[in-house]
């Protein structure tokens, strides 16, 4: 037995433990892991400190810097969003639907685990923290695999987190971790369908196509967002600059930023000026058509931009820089979300209900907004208390991957001698 075969054997073991615990002896766990992050704040930023560090001297980008960085406010978040997760209704045991047949027999479908998770993820050293608590709340065991540039910090968490575990009555061995940075493992962690029952990667396309092409195992696929706003002739055009501050600037480095910004041509003249002269601030880099510079010229507009490229309208940029075009109504922007979105998240910004609405029906992304920045597609911000992922997919589930999406189910047959008949 290989030294991962016998982490997904342990996590298998775990698994039937922690899936039959009460929902007090869980949260107990998660308890525990609260006051162990706070506890050992000192030490998680020491370790994350040499990351960041080993980090900037390969010249890792500004935003990969802000995805790895830890500091006492994110830590305190984590176990903010712990206690938050211990909050909520555990989804296990609860009966989605019941029935009885016309030949008596009751049928009930009933939320059980999926079993055991693998998570491969980068530069993020707060998913181990969000991942280990969501699955212990919903009675799953995890395997996790971070990246090579969050290994320390990945370590320290894992060890907090698997000690406060134990310290809770609970098998520490529901949350595992690879410590081997060797990228074949990973090709092996998907092959382990014998223990594992599903794989969710976050991180880049690159990931998502490995693991699409090399699992045996459900894979869960999404986290890559390119994110439209949309500002309609009918916007509210002074709060459609703050919207697309908000969805440009507050976090550049995350998957639900801003990527495109599209402009009814009819208000572009008057909306232009005024959203770059608020990006400017920010030091925001526009990718521009030809029609965009023209009108930004013209008004006099000092922002930093270069001419979009024929594939700058296909970039998750996940820094400070943003694609602009001018279309000619609602039906355009919606063709151009089909052809170049993610299906990650997308807003309209408008006061026609008409355009609001079509704009709900004709766009098919995970999250779809109106007068709202597409900032919101996260666990917490929709009551989830964190997410294991944000899934792009159609299948299972879409959106932050919260509680339920952590289960699957069982069908129940109860009856009195029942046979059948033919």
């Amino acid at each position: 037995m290989t030294r991962l075969e016998s982490i997904g054997h342990a996590a298998r073991q775990a698994s039937r433990t922690l899936g039959i615990l009460p929902r007090l002896a869980k949260d107990r766990a998660l308890s525990a892991i609260a006051e162990a992050l706070e506890t050992h704040t000192d030490t998680l930023l020491a370790a994350n400190q040499r990351d960041v560090a080993a980090g900037r001297e390969k010249g890792l980008s500004a935003a990969m810097l802000d995805r790895l960085l830890l500091t006492e406010a994110r830590i305190a978040g984590l176990a903010r969003d712990t206690r938050s997760v211990m909050a909520l209704p555990d989804p296990v045991g609860t009966d989605i639907e019941g029935r009885i047949l016309p030949n008596g027999l009751r049928l009930m479908r009933r939320r059980i685990p999926i079993g055991v998770l693998g998570v491969i993820y980068e530069a993020r050293p707060n998913v181990t923290v969000d991942v280990a608590v969501l699955a212990v709340k919903t009675g799953n065991a995890v395997i996790l695999r971070g990246g090579s540039e969050t290994l320390h910090s990945n370590l320290a968490l894992v060890s907090v987190i698997r000690d406060a575990i134990e310290s809770a009555g609970l098998p520490k061995n529901a949350v595992q971790a690879i410590e081997d940075p060797d990228r074949s493992l990973v090709s092996e962690l998907l092959q382990l369908d014998q223990y594992v029952d599903m794989i969710i990667p976050r991180g880049g396309a690159a990931l998502h196509a490995l693991c699409r092409k090399q699992s045996t195992i459900p894979v869960i696929t999404g986290g890559i967002g390119i994110c439209h706003v949309f500002v309609d002739e009918h916007a509210d055009l002074e709060r459609a600059v703050d919207i697309v501050e908000n969805a440009k600037v507050q976090r550049p480095s995350v998957c639900n930023a801003l990527d495109t910004l599209l402009v009814h041509r009819n208000v572009a003249q008057g909306f232009l000026p005024a959203v770059a002269e608020r990006l400017q601030k920010s030091d925001v880099l526009l990718k521009v058509t030809s029609e965009v510079e023209t009108t930004l010229h013209r008004a006099g507009s000092t922002i930093r931009r270069d001419l979009a490229g024929p594939e700058d309208f296909d970039q998750e940029w996940l820094s400070l820089i943003l694609g602009v075009r001018l279309v000619d109504d609602i039906n355009e922007a919606i063709a151009h979300i089909h052809q170049h979105s993610s299906e990650h998240s997308d807003a309209i910004l408008t006061q026609h209900l008409g355009h609001a609405n079509q704009f709900i029906n004709e766009v098919h992304s995970a999250a779809v907004y109106v007068n709202a920045s597409t900032r919101f597609t996260d666990g917490g911000q929709f009551g989830l208390g964190a997410e294991v992922a944000i899934s792009t997919q159609k299948l299972h589930a879409r959106g932050p991957m919260g509680l339920e999406e952590l289960t699957t189910y069982k069908w129940i047959g109860i009856g009195d001698g029942h046979i059948r008949a033919s």
